[in-house]
């Protein structure tokens, strides 16, 4: 995980991070005037990829290191933006100040023990 990263570390993370992320956004690409990977619902596949919507934002501020970038990922990112206004998943995202906080402090606590 990038936030537990340093260094050399670090950069290696982000290329493998950024690889699959190209990845995803290609196959998000293949979606057309679909909204999901499911189609116009959210599907399994939807589900599975949902930690990008909201975790990875965080775990960015937290590291200091940008990889979900719109510019770079327009599909990925139309999507993760789809999945959020979900009413079902909206209601149910975990509040992104404490996730912050919590992530800052897992970080600090690692960083400390190496």
């Amino acid at each position: 995980m990038v936030s537990q990263t340093t260094g050399d570390e670090r950069v290696k993370f982000k290329i493998e991070s950024l690889e699959i992320l190209q990845t995803i956004d290609d196959h998000a690409g293949t979606l057309g005037k679909k909204k999901f990977f499911g189609g116009d619902n959210i599907g399994i596949l939807d589900i599975a990829l949902g930690c990008i919507a909201h975790w990875t934002e965080v775990i960015e501020d937290v590291a200091g290191v940008k990889l979900f970038e719109a510019h770079a990922f327009p599909y990925l990112h139309a999507w993760t933006q789809n999945f959020k206004e979900v009413p079902a998943i909206k209601e149910n995202l975990p509040d992104r100040d404490k996730m912050l906080v919590l992530f800052k402090r897992g970080r600090e606590k690692l960083l400390a023990s190496q």
